[in-house]
């Protein structure tokens, strides 16, 4: 018998959700719908939902809907999902957290792989990353 290889995907990290503008999209995700901000940038804001650690992920710089899976290696995960028919988008890439890879499954699904290699974002009283711990 074949030994089943450990999962790849330990948990979905975020979903990304794109808009053309943060601040409406606060206005309507935090501020109507009632979901805390967690961080925020410039040009993205996580936002918690109470019953998990999965964020909503509200982004001006995609143009569709994403899911981010939390991976070990963004570059490992990667180079499996490729040698087991699926393609790479987005070579892995550095992110202020971590590295990042997009990658289509041999269903044309487009995922983004991340990992948190780096450590986690650390924001100020206002939720605007300050930094990364």
């Amino acid at each position: 018998m074949t030994e089943r290889p450990s999962p790849l995907i330990r948990a979905v990290d975020a979903i990304q959700i794109p808009v053309d503008d943060l601040e409406a999209a606060l206005a309507f995700y935090r501020d109507t719908l009632g979901h805390e901000l967690r961080w925020r940038t410039d040009t993205e804001a996580g936002l918690g939902m109470p019953e998990a650690q999965t964020e909503i992920v509200l982004t001006t710089e995609r143009d569709r809907l994403e899911p981010n899976l939390l991976v070990d290696s963004a570059d490992e995960a990667a180079r499996r999902i490729a040698a087991e028919g699926g393609t790479v988008e987005v070579p892995p890439f550095d992110i202020p957290v971590g590295r990042v890879a997009v990658v289509r499954d041999p269903f044309d699904n487009v995922l983004v792989l991340i990992d948190l290699s780096k450590g986690r974002y650390v924001i100020d009283e206002s939720g605007v990353v300050i930094g990364v711990e």
